[in-house]
């Protein structure tokens, strides 16, 4: 193999196309842009949602709904979930969620639901519990403590 017979991959290296040079480029003369008009020229075009000065879509549609900024949004997590995870006498809070990646991000706390059953004796550190977890965990002989 000679250095005049390397070429590279095919496929890998694909010409620079180049507008407006020559007829022999196959995108001479008008570059593509077509002849005059707003898009032919320099800087020309118009800004996104722009539709000619009709009423664009953004503005014909009506406004719906609204973001409360003061919610509160709680990692979740049920008593089935525990109970697989966990072992008697075990301590759970959002670090120890987090650190198991039971849930992905504690958000502005925690809160325990009620799905499934627990058989296991463990504590649960959380900031609300749904009545049906807190008496599901008491009665398997856990704590629900609210932080």
């Amino acid at each position: 193999m000679k250095l005049h017979e390397l070429s590279p991959a095919e496929g890998s290296a694909v010409k620079s196309y180049r507008k407006g040079r020559g007829p022999a480029s196959g995108n001479g003369k008008t570059a593509g842009k077509g002849h005059k008009g707003q898009n032919a020229r320099s800087g020309g075009g118009v800004r996104p949602g722009f539709e000619g000065g009709q009423n664009p879509l953004y503005r014909r549609l009506p406004k719906r709904g609204f973001k409360n900024h003061f919610a509160k949004h709680y990692a979740i997590v049920n008593v089935k979930t525990l109970d697989e995870k966990y072992s008697n006498g075990d301590v759970v809070d959002v670090e120890t969620l987090l650190n198991d990646r039971v849930i992905s991000k504690a958000c502005d706390g925690l809160k325990v639901l009620g799905n499934g059953e627990i058989s296991k004796k463990i504590t649960v550190k959380a900031n609300i519990f749904s009545e049906a977890a807190k008496q599901k965990i008491e009665a398997a002989g856990g704590k629900a403590e609210v932080m």
